[in-house]
């Protein structure tokens, strides 16, 4: 789940989701937040065995991306589009039963894919000369960041869409990855940033990750028609990704693009689900 939370393309929710814990993984979260004693003990344990190996993934995920982002960018882009098209029949494949094609869930389709385009083509990076600093805070900066994280934690228990992904929607992704790295080497300058992302991603668990429970419990129809949008329209937001780099690069193209990497996604997300049916026929 770390190494998917922390690429922009699929969700650890996804990965959930492919390994079948997701109900209990956001069943733990709303009982941590919600649940009687002993609810909340049994959510504990399993979020703690959950979040140690996630920790030490997410780590190990940020050393390495920090380093090969910028210089590999569209070879990761195109890692991470193998991943999302591999990814949205997988989410059709186990939700057909509770998908029905109507005029509400079509509608939901295109809102999910407006609302990640829209989020990247009015991002405060994409298409400019600089990159968002977050060593120069304000009000402003603040705020955005403080938000963009409740989004991001809420992407992140979706089966479909990637909570980096919307991080990369707002411009954030990278500049949060080199802080997260810097903070490794004991440069503390980015602290008081990602104190703010972190109470962000606390806001979001406790508010909106309780909201998408009730939409998915009550609406989960109109919800996976959403998030397969959202997964969608986040093709663009990896294509406009390199835009966000400090040095701004050209948006992913026929010419660079790679297909080799892009086998390679796919053949990740089909092998995460081989891995679920070997498990369940035990």
């Amino acid at each position: 789940m770390a190494l998917a939370d922390s690429v922009p393309g699929v969700s650890g929710g996804t990965v959930a989701f492919v390994l079948g814990f997701y109900d209990q993984f956001i069943g733990s979260l709303d009982a941590l937040i919600s649940g009687n004693m002993q609810e909340k003990k049994e959510a504990v344990i399993f979020l703690l065995k959950l979040g140690i190996g996630w920790v030490v993934g997410f780590l190990l995920a940020v050393s390495i991306l920090a380093s090969v982002f910028e210089t590999q960018i569209y070879s990761i882009s195109s890692l991470f589009i193998g991943f999302i098209l591999a990814a949205i029949p997988l989410v059709i494949k186990e939700e057909k039963h509770n998908m029905k094609v109507c005029v509400s869930s079509i509608i939901s389709l295109f809102v999910g894919i407006a609302i990640v385009a829209l989020i990247t083509y009015f991002n405060p990076v994409s298409g400019s000369d600089s990159a968002i600093s977050l060593k120069q805070l304000d009000l402003g900066l603040i705020i955005y960041v403080f938000v963009a994280a409740m989004f991001a934690i809420s992407a992140m228990v979706l089966p479909g869409i990637s909570g980096s992904t919307l991080l990369l929607v707002f411009g954030l992704y990278v500049p949060i990855i080199s802080a997260i790295k810097s903070l490794m080497s004991f440069d503390f300058s980015y602290l008081p940033i990602l104190i703010v992302f972190g109470l962000g991603v606390l806001t979001g668990i406790v508010t909106i990750v309780r909201l998408i429970k009730f939409a998915l419990d009550k609406h989960r129809n109109i919800m996976l028609f959403l998030i397969i949008g959202m997964m969608i329209g986040s093709f663009y937001a990896i294509i406009m990704g390199p835009q966000t780099l400090e040095v701004p690069k050209a948006p992913l193209s026929l010419e660079t693009f790679n297909i080799i990497w892009f086998i390679i996604g796919g053949i990740i997300i089909l092998g995460l689900q081989k891995l679920k049916e070997i498990t369940e026929n035990k």
